[in-house]
């Protein structure tokens, strides 16, 4: 019999974790709110049907943040079986655009297959037509305190 991983599994390590589902993307995309990336290192990869991401994102899952102050890290964002990518409201033109993730989500369509949604700042959006959900989140750098020095607000 498996089990989940408890939230305070992962409280000091590099995340790794997987979505194929709508549920499991929920928490990569908490995980993965606020991120900044430039859009330099946004890549789609056609023949291997790969968009990656490598992201700053803010380390929510961190209980220690009042011991030594916010921390982002950089991280792999990985979605596969990627058909076909849009995307509205990126002037890609512009090398250096600082976008910000706010969210991830899954819009099914027939077969396991549908379009997966980055929800940027700003009211920018990219749309990936995946064959089937399979997203990927990695750590792959040391945390750093973040540059700001502080936890992102959001207003409701």
């Amino acid at each position: 019999m498996t089990r989940d991983a408890t939230f305070e599994e992962g409280r000091e390590a590099p995340l790794n974790l997987g979505a194929l589902d709508p549920d499991d993307l929920q928490v990569i995309s908490g995980l993965a709110q606020d991120a900044v990336f430039p859009i330099t290192e946004m890549t789609w990869v056609a023949k291997d049907r790969r968009f990656a991401l490598l992201i700053n994102r803010f380390r929510w899952e961190d209980t220690a943040r009042e011991r030594h102050g916010p921390e982002r890290v950089q991280s792999l964002l990985v979605i596969d079986t990627v058909l076909s990518v849009a995307s509205h409201g990126i002037d890609r033109s512009d090398r250096d655009t600082v976008l910000s993730l706010l969210s991830l989500a899954f819009e099914p369509s027939v077969d396991g297959a549908g379009h997966v949604i980055l929800t940027l700042a700003g009211d920018g959006a990219i749309r990936l037509e995946v064959e089937a959900l399979e997203v990927s989140l990695k750590d792959v750098t040391r945390p750093y305190r973040a540059p700001s020095g502080k936890v992102p607000q959001h207003d409701i």
